[in-house]
């Protein structure tokens, strides 16, 4: 039997919803929210702008990973600092397609409360698409789709297909978009930000104005929205990135959704679950931040040459296994005795302290993460007992 997509219902594009099952989520968002900027501004512009850097990088390579497309980390990163004034020395210079995809986000974050145009949109998806094609298939760049041909959502293998979802005609889409936009552009106060902004990603996949794109175009409207929410052009959270490692129950409740009335509370629990995880992410993110922010600060008068401060900086950011003076000595291109001396002369400043392990080789922690394991593990044992 044929479904009834939700906008072929009488009552399209009105959306309802239970207000009484979002409370209890949106308010516990809000919170987060509003913790994770209050922490991030009582830190300094650059450290601020380097946490941005970290979540708009991933947030960039997430949302294009979801559909397929995988870009090179270094060259987003290069092209996200020089668009937030940070030092770009050593980072791969970004090809024209990597700026393109990346002018996209900052142009929707940076200037959130410009309305949201079809001029806007048509730049966006130009830029997603530079040479005109998806992989080896034309499309119509910068403007709604055309032709007679049903937009459909479909999986298997040929022969095998099933169609998850069919978009609305193409001849609707011009009036069913003008709708959507004076909708976004709209001042009005009756509904919470963040919901607008959980509304505005189903209404626009819902719509799939464009030949290909749609997936990321929505995630940057709600990147949009959600700076605007935030009152803030920097992104401390990825929802994209967790969208990512939820993409299975991420497309089950579009399809749920979009195959339904037009009643959208399941989407908006969804939505706001996923992003109260993303922002519990960022607040472990924003704390580590903080944490190396008060290391620097309380170490600032104790000299360090280049090595010392590259590999001290390798190990807040996750340093992967153990450091050894033989991994500090390939790291700094210096010999077995250099690296010992730099290591040693860490332990006197009380910079670093061998760990306690065991092992055939000495590795070494920083003494502030050493300290904070330590105090982890009396805790656990206190509870023990």
């Amino acid at each position: 039997m044929r479904p009834i997509y939700i906008w072929q219902y009488p009552e399209w594009p009105t959306f309802i919803w239970d207000d009484s099952s979002l409370i209890t989520l949106l308010s516990e968002v809000r919170n987060l929210e509003g913790k994770i900027q209050g922490i991030m501004s009582m830190l300094g512009f650059d450290l601020q702008n380097l946490a941005a850097l970290d979540v708009m990088t991933e947030d960039v390579l997430r949302s294009n990973e979801i559909e397929g497309v995988m870009l090179n980390s270094d060259r987003v990163r290069s092209s996200i600092a020089r668009h937030l004034g940070i030092d770009t020395v050593g980072l791969s210079l970004p090809d024209h397609y990597t700026e393109g995809v990346v002018q996209v986000m900052m142009d929707a974050v940076r200037y959130c409360s410009k309305p949201l145009t079809e001029d806007r949109l048509s730049n966006w998806h130009a830029a997603l698409f530079p040479t005109g094609r998806s992989g080896i298939y034309p499309i119509k760049v910068g403007a709604y789709r055309t032709g007679s041909e049903p937009m459909q959502i479909v999986s298997g293998a040929m022969g095998k297909e099933k169609v998850h979802y069919e978009a609305p005609p193409s001849d609707a889409v011009p009036a069913m978009m003008d709708a959507f936009l004076a909708w976004i552009n709209s001042q009005s106060t009756e509904i919470d930000p963040v919901l607008k902004a959980a509304v505005a990603h189903l209404w626009f996949v819902a719509i799939h104005p464009f030949d290909d794109g749609n997936g990321r175009l929505t995630r940057t409207i709600t990147d949009m929205l959600l700076a605007k929410a935030d009152n803030s052009p920097l992104r401390f959270y990825s929802m994209s990135a967790e969208i990512l490692r939820e993409k299975k129950s991420y497309y089950d409740i579009l399809e749920h959704t979009t195959t339904g009335s037009t009643d959208i509370t399941a989407w908006l629990e969804w939505f706001l679950q996923t992003m109260k995880t993303a922002l519990l992410r960022a607040e472990e993110t924003v704390e580590h931040i903080v944490q190396m922010s008060s290391f620097w600060e309380r170490h600032r008068e104790i000299p360090m040459n280049e090595r010392q401060v590259k590999v001290v900086n390798m190990l807040w950011d996750g340093f992967k296994g153990k450091l050894t003076s033989s991994k500090w000595a390939k790291i700094t291109k210096t010999s077995q005795a250099t690296a010992l001396r730099d290591i040693t002369d860490l332990i006197d400043k009380g910079v670093l302290v061998a760990a306690t392990d065991g092992g055939r080789s000495s590795n070494y922690l920083l003494k502030d993460n050493a300290d904070t394991s330590k105090t982890l593990l009396y805790e656990h044992l206190q509870q023990s007992d």
